[in-house]
């Protein structure tokens, strides 16, 4: 059925996270392009509304994209993040979440390069800026306290992903909150970036796992993340990434296959996963 939810709202202690590339529009397509913004802006509107997660993390969203985002999720609905380029504009990965359930603390945006703090800078290889948008939230429900990161990684260089996988890891370990990490990584398991990611910092615990991998249910095949506006398949990679530290539990992840009125909401599929976040011991 092209209409079913795959999750749908949870209730505390229970929190659903989404990743979702929207895919930023495109000019001058073709009326009959499955591309289109505006033949896909009513599926994903659709899809949103549909699923509800509690916690949204975006890629490719453009500021008009991400506003229509948080209208279709509903007036509780906040977010964070600007625009990857120098002054803010441009295709951002904005965090948005249920402020009616979640307390945001503080969040912060980075350039994946040498120059973190440098808004636009370019490093590594990557021919565009690549960002990191990160936040602390504290769970009205159930006073956990957790990071977000929310990131979409370099397509065409390998030591950008890299290095990008080793900045967030370094991030999510000096935290030392619960961690979630989010994104369109643009590489698949068993790669240098992936191994990065999850690789313990200091000690032999890893500071992140791989949500499908751990979760203690499966709704769905395990399908690439990026069909390109064609049927799904097996043998294609999992680019869409839902990460989480050892202390959360994932009890249930699936990939979306949803097709709201016959209509691809995105060449990505929207990965989702229902997670458990322990109380941390400032607020236990």
């Amino acid at each position: 059925m092209t209409e079913s939810v795959l999750i749908g709202p949870v209730a505390a202690p229970e929190l659903h996270v989404m990743t979702f590339n929207v895919r930023r529009p495109v000019a001058q397509l073709s009326s009959r392009s499955p591309d289109r913004w505006e033949t896909r802006r009513p599926a994903v509107g659709a899809l949103l509304r549909a699923e509800r997660p509690s916690l949204l993390g975006v890629q490719e969203a453009m500021p008009e994209q991400a506003a229509f985002l948080r209208r279709a999720l509903g007036g509780g609905y906040h977010s964070v993040g600007r625009g990857r380029k120098s002054d803010g504009t441009g295709e951002g990965c904005p965090i948005i979440f249920d402020a009616e359930r979640l307390d945001l603390e503080a969040w912060t945006q980075q350039s994946l390069s040498d120059s973190p703090d440098t808004p636009g800078s370019t490093s590594w290889g990557s021919l565009v800026p690549r960002i990191l948008v990160g936040a602390v939230f504290r769970d009205r429900e159930t006073s956990s306290r957790f990071l977000a990161v929310n990131t979409h990684f370099d397509h065409l260089s390998r030591r950008s992903r890299l290095r990008s996988a080793e900045r967030i890891r370094s991030l999510v370990a000096a935290q030392g909150l619960p961690a979630i990490v989010t994104g369109d990584l643009n590489t698949g398991e068993h790669t240098a970036p992936i191994r990065a990611l999850l690789a313990p910092e200091d000690d032999d615990t890893p500071t992140l796992e791989d949500a499908w991998s751990v979760a203690g249910e499966r709704l769905t095949a395990e399908w690439g993340t990026f069909p390109n506006y064609r049927a799904p398949r097996h043998d294609r990679k999992r680019i869409d990434w839902i990460a989480t530290s050892p202390r959360i539990e994932v009890v249930r992840a699936g990939i979306n296959t949803r097709r709201p009125a016959g209509v691809w909401a995105s060449d990505h599929l929207p990965v989702q996963a229902v997670l458990r976040i322990p109380a941390t011991e400032d607020t236990a």
